[in-house]
């Protein structure tokens, strides 16, 4: 399969698949002066690129775990760090959420009156919200 019938199969820009290649997600088979051609396991190794992405991992772990002449090597280990880190960064956005929803309902006349959202101020103050999403410590309010 060229270069552009893999790009029209999979919505891949053939810019990316050459950056794909140059990284060594992929590989291909040319001749001098001919297109870029790949095998048919391309298109599994680029569904396992596209859902390595989509769980957040990066194209050198995604790398570590493809191989151009046989199944992936999936690294366990690595999948269920991943994991356990997806569900903290839940975890931590659901108790964004519910604070946020508690400013936004909450009963006190005024938002500086409410224990809940000064607790929120407090920890914010003291560093313990911090700016990476990723990193965001916050505990729901009480209800």
């Amino acid at each position: 399969m060229d270069i552009s019938e893999v790009s029209k199969q999979t919505g891949i820009p053939s810019s990316a698949l050459r950056y794909y290649e140059q990284k060594g997600l992929i590989t291909s088979v040319r001749e001098k002066g001919e297109r870029r051609r790949y095998g048919t396991n391309v298109l599994d190794q680029l569904a396992l690129i596209a859902l390595g992405q989509a769980a957040g991992l990066s194209l050198d772990e995604i790398r570590s775990m493809l191989s151009p002449y046989g199944p992936p090597n999936i690294d366990r280990q690595l999948l269920a760090a991943k994991a356990d880190e997806i569900d903290g960064l839940i975890k931590r956005l659901k108790a964004m959420s519910s604070g946020l929803r508690h400013a936004a309902a909450c009963p006190a006349p005024s938002h500086v009156e409410c224990p809940s959202f000064q607790k929120l101020l407090k920890a914010a103050a003291t560093g313990a919200l911090e700016k990476r999403w990723g990193n965001t410590k916050i505990h729901a309010p009480r209800k």
